[in-house]
C-alpha cells in the first residue's frame, strides 16, 4: 500500500471549472480495486447493526445500478457507467479515458438534510465530484445549480501546472471553499468522503479530516458566489432538496459503500402533554392552545425560585430548534448536555433574556459562568413579546448558537464536548416570568 500523500492547496484564486476541461495527458493504466486497501472495518456495500438501526441506508448495492438514473433521464445511462468488482465505475466501458460517454449520474430519490458518507478510487489524473441538492433543469449542465464535493488526482493537476488549484481540489466545495492540508491516498487505494448537511450548514470531509465547512444562503456564501463561475445561474445552491449526483468526467473513478443518514428532526414537545420532559422544582409548566397548536407555558410559581423543565432522553451531537415568546421578564434559557439534582443544573445554558442580557450566550451555572457572549450589536436580532427562534448546534466540542437567522455565538469548550446528557428548560428565580415554548425539534447528528 502506497503512504497517503499529504497534498498541499495552492494559494491562488481563478474562476475556472475543472470539471469542464479537456486536457491533454497520457492515457492512465488500468487500475483494478484493491480489497486490501479497504479501510473500513465492515465488508463494503454492507451496513452495520449499529448504522441499520441508526437509519442508515445503502444508496449503491455493490451488484446493480438501482436507485439510479442519468442526470436529465429516466433510465440509468447505457454506457460508460458500469457495476465492477463491487464498486460503481465512472467511464468503466469508454475507448478514451479522457472522453466522458456516460454523463452524469444521480439517485432517483431526492434528500433535503443528511449524512452522506462514501468511499472512492482514483485512476491517474482522475477528476470527478459528487454533487448534492441537484437541480434537474433542460439544457443545463449538472454543476450549473448544485454544489460538489471535488474529487481528484490532486498531484497530477498541481503538477501539472497549467491551472490554479485553489478551491479544486479533493474535498473543496467545488469553486468556493478550499480546505488546507489533507491526506488523500493516491490511484488504487481507497479514500472515504463525507458530505454532511443540515440547516444549509454543509460539512466535507475526507479521510476523517473535515475539510469544508460553509453555510448555504450566508452573506459570505452569497458574496463567494457572486465573484464565481456561478453569478450567472439564479438557481446554484438554492434547493431545499433534490438528488444526490455522480459526475463523469472522463477517466476511471470507484465508488462505493455509499450509504446515507437522512437527518430528521423529531419533535421534543408532542404539543398537548409533559410527556417525555421531568419537572424539577414548584415554578409552574403546563400547555396551552395556541395559534398553531399547543403551546408550552413557564411561569413563575409562588416560591419564585429556579426551574427547570428537563427531557427524560439524553443527547450528545445535535442540531436543535426551539421558539420562544417572553411574555413577561423572560429570564429563562434553554440547556445543553445537562443533567439537574432538584433544582440545581449542571451544564450549559443557551441563555434566553430581556433586551441587553445576551440571549444567545453560553452561561455555564454552578462552575464558570460567562464561557461566551454575543456582541452587543447582535442584541437587536432579539424580538421582545414577540415569537423568536432560538438554533442550538452541539456537535463535538463545538457549540454555535443562532437567534432569528442570526448567528450569536461559535466557539469550541473542551468540557462541553465531553459531556452528555439532556435539554432542560429554564425559568430563573425572582418571579414574574412568564415564557412560551413551541416548535422544539432537534436532529440528533450522530456524532
Amino acid at each position: 500500500m502506497r503512504a497517503p500523500r499529504r497534498t498541499r492547496r495552492a494559494t491562488g484564486f481563478a474562476p475556472l471549472l475543472v470539471g469542464a476541461l479537456g486536457l491533454a495527458c497520457a492515457e492512465a493504466p488500468e487500475i483494478a480495486p484493491d480489497a486490501s486497501t479497504d479501510p473500513a472495518e465492515t465488508p463494503p456495500n454492507t451496513l452495520t447493526d449499529a448504522e441499520r438501526e441508526a437509519g442508515w441506508r445503502l444508496l449503491f448495492d455493490g451488484e446493480t445500478t438501482a436507485g439510479w438514473r442519468g442526470y436529465n433521464r429516466e433510465a440509468f445511462p447505457d454506457t460508460g457507467w458500469a457495476v465492477v468488482d463491487g464498486a460503481l465505475v465512472v467511464g468503466a466501458t469508454a475507448t478514451d479515458p479522457d472522453v466522458a460517454v456516460g454523463g452524469d449520474i444521480v439517485t432517483t430519490e431526492s434528500f433535503s438534510d443528511f449524512d452522506l458518507r462514501f468511499e472512492f478510487m482514483l485512476s491517474e489524473v482522475a477528476n470527478s465530484g459528487v454533487l448534492y441538492r441537484v437541480i434537474e433543469e433542460e439544457d443545463a449542465a449538472i454543476w450549473y445549480n448544485a454544489p460538489e464535493y471535488q474529487v481528484l488526482d490532486d498531484p497530477a493537476y498541481v503538477e501539472m501546472g497549467t491551472m490554479d488549484m485553489h478551491t479544486h481540489l479533493t474535498g473543496d466545495n467545488y469553486d468556493l471553499h478550499a480546505a488546507g492540508e489533507t491526506t488523500l491516498h493516491g490511484p488504487g487505494e481507497w479514500n472515504e468522503g463525507r458530505i454532511r448537511i443540515q440547516n444549509n450548514l454543509v460539512e466535507h470531509w475526507l479521510n476523517g479530516e473535515k475539510t469544508v465547512e460553509y453555510e448555504l444562503g450566508s452573506p459570505e456564501w452569497e458574496a463567494l458566489v457572486a465573484a464565481s463561475k456561478f453569478a450567472p445561474y439564479p438557481r446554484y445552491g438554492r434547493a431545499e432538496s433534490g438528488p444526490i449526483g455522480l459526475q463523469d468526467h472522463g477517466r476511471n473513478v470507484w465508488y462505493r459503500s455509499i450509504r446515507i443518514l437522512p437527518l430528521e428532526p423529531v419533535s421534543l414537545f408532542n404539543g398537548e402533554t409533559l410527556d417525555g420532559w421531568r419537572v424539577h422544582g414548584t415554578e409552574r409548566w403546563y400547555v396551552e392552545e395556541g395559534e398553531e397548536g399547543g403551546e408550552l407555558v413557564c411561569e413563575s410559581g409562588p416560591d419564585a425560585e429556579y426551574g427547570y423543565l428537563v427531557t427524560e432522553q439524553t443527547y450528545r451531537d445535535f442540531d436543535l430548534t426551539v421558539e420562544f415568546m417572553q411574555e413577561a421578564d423572560g429570564n429563562s434559557g434553554v440547556f445543553v448536555r445537562s443533567s439537574v439534582e432538584g433544582t440545581t443544573v449542571s451544564g450549559w445554558q443557551a441563555e434566553v433574556a430581556p433586551p441587553g442580557l445576551f440571549t444567545g450566550g453560553i452561561y455555564e451555572s454552578y462552575g464558570r459562568g460567562w464561557l461566551v457572549q454575543p456582541d452587543p450589536e447582535l442584541d437587536g436580532a432579539l424580538r421582545m413579546g414577540e415569537w423568536n427562534t432560538m438554533r442550538i448546534r452541539a456537535d463535538g466540542d463545538r457549540v454555535a448558537t443562532w437567534l432569528n437567522g442570526t448567528k450569536m455565538v461559535d466557539f469550541e469548550d473542551e468540557q462541553i464536548g465531553a459531556a452528555e446528557g439532556s435539554v432542560a428548560l429554564q425559568i430563573h428565580d425572582g418571579g414574574g416570568i412568564r415564557v412560551r415554548w413551541r416548535n422544539l425539534r432537534l436532529v440528533d447528528l450522530g456524532g
